[in-house]
């Protein structure tokens, strides 16, 4: 099995002596969050959780992106929640870049998720996280409002990992730009994909990307230089860049070592074409 290891935001609190200047862009096609925005001051608490802290990275925003919410989460040895998830609609994926994750789904066998463990849980899955060992377990966590489709039924939860999911090349890539699916890319009762995507140093995405996913991408290792909309910027370990749909997208990847991302979309479902309808009837705003 490799070794791996994973970025994670460094906390704390800047100096007094650093220069304001920085990297953060918000703009109405994307944003970049670099690493160094996530400080203590900027971190959440959440119902139900024990010493568990995060910082919420995406979350769905009228006029700019409105799919899904994803955070980055530290949980201290004895922490961890027995009712992680408060929507009943709510699909999620945890995906773990450092310490063990325990994860207890109900009747199903505990899963101990090292570094490089995922898991998805389907809508009004009753499940447990706990961070059973002795160091500080990181975690990132998608959460989607599931679009449930007539004749579908949701999907099954399950556990995989980096090692497992088998990276696939990109058609006259030689290797150097590689994909790997946690999902079963032919599985429609899924409506979202998390999947690592790996570019050897020197590697591009050689065209702007113009679609019609929404993107979260966390920066898990390497540096690269990203085309996103009108500009250029450089992202590192543990930036995360958040695209809205359409948003035209092409990278390139700095060395010395493989740039890698976890990368969310919104997939298999025909677009909405009014807002939805809440269960008494009415258009929800």
């Amino acid at each position: 099995m490799t070794e791996r290891t994973y970025a994670f935001p460094p906390g704390g609190l800047p100096p007094q002596s650093q220069l304001l200047t920085g990297r953060a862009v918000f703009t109405n096609a994307y944003a970049v969050i670099p690493k160094g925005c996530l400080s203590d001051i900027v971190t959440s608490r959440f119902p139900h959780w024990d010493k568990t802290r995060g910082w919420i990275l995406a979350r769905p925003l009228s006029g700019f992106a409105e799919t899904f919410s994803q955070i980055v989460m530290e949980i201290e040895p004895g922490g961890g929640a027995t009712m992680p998830e408060t929507d009943p609609l709510a699909e999620g994926a945890y995906f773990v870049l450092a310490g063990t994750l325990t994860l207890a789904i109900a009747n199903q066998s505990k899963s101990a998720l090292t570094a490089g463990g995922f898991a998805y849980l389907p809508p009004g899955a009753e499940y447990k996280v706990t961070n059973a060992g002795e160091t500080t377990a990181r975690v990132v966590w998608i959460r989607k409002p599931y679009e449930a489709v007539a004749g579908l039924g949701a999907p099954s939860a399950f556990v995989s990992s980096d090692d497992e999911a088998e990276p696939q090349a990109m058609p006259d890539t030689n290797g150097a730009w590689a994909t790997s699916h946690f999902m079963d890319p032919d599985d429609l009762a899924h409506d979202m994909h998390v999947t690592i995507v790996t570019l050897q140093p020197g590697a591009v995405i050689p065209f702007a990307e113009t679609h019609v996913m929404e993107h979260g991408l966390y920066v898990l290792r390497g540096k690269g230089v990203y085309s996103l909309n009108t500009d250029w910027v450089e992202v590192e370990a543990g930036d995360f860049m958040w695209l809205r749909a359409f948003c035209p997208q092409a990278c390139y990847a700095g060395g010395p070592e493989p740039f890698r991302y976890l990368l969310y979309k919104d997939v298999n479902r025909l677009p909405r074409l009014a807002p939805p309808v809440s269960p008494l009837g009415a258009r929800q705003a």
